[in-house]
């Protein structure tokens, strides 16, 4: 346990109702309490330490000024919420963070009523802060009526097109509405691409502390001191841009940059913009991810994401490793097929340490490409390049390529382009919860005509896939791994190229065989080794392939048993469906085969351990021990059957 800090005034704040009656000296003193507090509660529970720093000041100035929860504050990404999350109602359980049944590390509705607006994905919040302006000038009225939208958004967040399509939406419609440009110079890898330059020039060789002001009329909204100031500033900044700022030529009046840990600055500049301004209003404030932590500022990611650690030191406290991750060992292998075949190039979208294409960046990095926070335009580029000639490995997330499918469908798909899709996190993820998810890419990707899609059931079948990947030419392929270790088996020295649409058989059994797709397969063999002692011998194949299928195989399971169960980690509407599909149209049901398709649940899983999630979803050992015996018909101890 962690020394709990003394924090007099945040005792004294429960809502942020209470801010209202502090002085502008305690709530300096506010803000580094929220800072200790922060610092505190993480080193218990792990989870994203260095954005919630980062934007300290920025919150306690935002409730400070503004009306929550009437005033709607949207953060974006939402893991730069923990201290809005402390001065919101949820201290008492800050210390639950990320944990089984305790709070998440995103903004959630369901969570409380000062979460307007859920947010574990980026570049979302400018077209939710539009949406309840035009909401409230339409006279909407939901519990806590709707007064002012603030979009607290990022700067990695930014460089997604979907930030900008609000803008250019919000700019027409000229509504009342604030953007808070969380300028960190990094989201979670530093910046990439012409957005962050931008940005680097708007205060280039300036004191923040000037407060420029870029944008027509913007200047007469900022306290006298700062005026001239921000006067001379406008000059400097037009003379850099044609027509003025690109935020002003969105229309957005334009404010700032402002040191964002400058408590003074903030609450001047917010109050005045608060009581002022009528249309679009960006406000650039410039912030230091993991400020006032020397560990976390010292780190190369800021201390983006931690696990418990020691406040003192900030050594993290981590399990000893057994195994490699399946991440290290795609990005390991990934470079070995690179340094034989220069063709061989990657694409990720602001994810390089966490797809671990950064081993690919250090070795050839004229091939590796993080694109930013913009998945549709990583896939196409993809696309183009696979065009061009190159053999390009998309690799990202499968949560966050849900945001590029329209691009896989009409620019990969539809034009047989040899790309290849590396999808991490495929599966139930952990402390992230359902926003990050990979539950999905098994249908979305498996309904694609002349998709080959793949599921390694551990870290050397990922080598082989990797290589198989590597090695199709003709059109899309896709493969999927989870986060975290693999399972201990031993790697090859190089991955061999597998035959497409061919499962493997793992054991020979009798009555019910067991199809698995995917790193559950060693939860079936745990299974297996319950039912062995039960009598029952479970025969196992892995498919290896959701597409093409192995029809032979899946045929001879279907002949030779009496039942047949699939198991995945993925949605309804996966493999197990196009399973189904194939023994619908060979007849086989009607030659009496009982079928069952084990899938994750059709609901969303809040957060918790990984184990604990697939035991909810159903999908552990002691689950499918326990679908074998059902679908036989044996009776399970204290199970009682007519």
């Amino acid at each position: 346990m962690a020394d709990i800090p003394k924090t007099p005034i945040l005792d004294r704040v429960t809502v942020p109702a209470d801010m209202k009656s502090l002085s502008d000296p305690e709530l300096y003193a506010l803000a580094k309490e929220v800072r200790a507090e922060t610092i505190s509660a993480v080193s218990e529970t792990g989870g994203h330490l260095g954005a919630g720093l980062g934007v300290v000041e920025l919150t306690v100035a935002l409730h400070a000024v503004f009306d929550t929860p009437r005033d709607r504050i949207i953060w974006d990404v939402g893991h730069q919420c923990y201290p809005h999350k402390i001065l919101t109602g949820r201290r008492d359980r800050i210390r639950t963070l990320r944990c089984e049944g305790g709070l998440s590390g995103f903004t959630k509705r369901s969570e409380s009523a000062f979460d307007p607006f859920g947010a574990g994905h980026s570049s979302t919040s400018i077209s939710a802060a539009l949406g309840f302006s035009v909401a409230r000038d339409l006279g909407g009225a939901p519990e806590h009526g709707i007064g002012d939208a603030v979009a607290v958004i990022g700067d990695g967040a930014m460089s997604a097109g979907m930030a900008f399509e609000a803008m250019n939406n919000a700019g027409h419609l000229d509504r009342r509405l604030f953007v808070i440009l969380n300028d960190n110079e990094m989201s979670i890898a530093p910046p990439v691409g012409a957005m962050s330059s931008y940005l680097s020039r708007l205060y280039a060789g300036e004191p923040f502390q000037e407060l420029k002001a870029a944008a027509k009329g913007a200047v007469s909204l900022l306290p006298e001191p700062f005026q001239e100031g921000a006067r001379r500033a406008k000059e400097m900044v037009k003379s850099m841009t044609v027509g003025g700022t690109l935020f002003e030529e969105l229309g957005f009046s334009y404010v700032g940059p402002i040191d964002g840990h400058d408590m003074e600055s903030l609450l001047s500049i917010l109050r005045t913009v608060h009581d002022r301004a009528t249309g679009p209003m960006l406000i650039h404030v410039i912030t230091k991810k993991g400020k006032g932590y020397a560990p976390a500022e010292a780190a190369r990611d800021r201390g983006h994401a931690t696990a418990k650690f020691d406040v003192a030191s900030g050594k993290q406290h981590k399990a000893p490793s057994n195994a490699p991750s399946y991440t290290s060992v795609f990005g390991k292998t990934l470079v070995d097929l690179a340094g034989k075949d220069d063709k061989v190039c990657a694409v990720t979208a602001a994810m390089p340490d966490g797809t671990g294409l950064n081993l690919m960046a250090e070795r050839y990095p004229s091939r590796c490409f993080d694109v930013g926070i913009a998945e549709q335009h990583g896939v196409t580029f993809s696309a183009a390049l696979a065009a061009g000639g190159m053999k390009p490995f998309c690799a990202m997330y499968s949560t966050f390529l849900q945001r590029g499918y329209d691009q896989v469908v009409h620019d990969v798909a539809v034009q047989r382009l040899p790309v290849r899709f590396a999808i991490d996190r495929a599966g139930l993820v952990g402390a992230d919860g359902a926003t990050h998810a990979g539950a999905f890419d098994i249908g979305y990707m498996s309904n694609l005509p002349g998709m080959v899609v793949m599921a390694a059931a551990d870290e050397a079948e990922l080598m082989h896939m990797v290589t198989t990947a590597h090695s199709i030419n003709d059109g899309p392929c896709a493969f999927r791994y989870p986060r975290g270790e693999g399972v201990g088996v031993e790697l090859p020295e190089q991955g061999e190229v597998l035959e497409i649409g061919k499962g493997r058989m793992i054991r020979e059994g009798s009555r019910v065989a067991i199809l698995s797709f995917g790193t559950r397969l060693s939860e079936v063999e745990k299974a297996a080794e319950a039912l062995t002692a039960r009598g029952i011998s479970p025969t196992i194949a892995d498919a290896r392939f959701a597409k093409p299928l192995d029809r032979e195989l899946i045929l001879k399971l279907a002949a030779d048993h009496e039942a047949l169960i699939t198991i995945e980690e993925g949605a309804i509407g996966g493999f197990g469906s196009h399973v189904a599909q194939l023994l619908a149209e060979e007849g086989v049901f009607d030659t009496g085969l009982k079928f069952r398709s084990m899938v994750l649940p059709d609901t969303f899983i809040d957060h918790a351990s990984p184990a604990r999630m697939y035991e909810e979803a159903k999908l552990s050992a002691k689950d499918i021990e326990a679908k074998v015996l059902d679908v036989l018909g044996i009776a399970q101890i204290g199970e009682k059957r007519a």
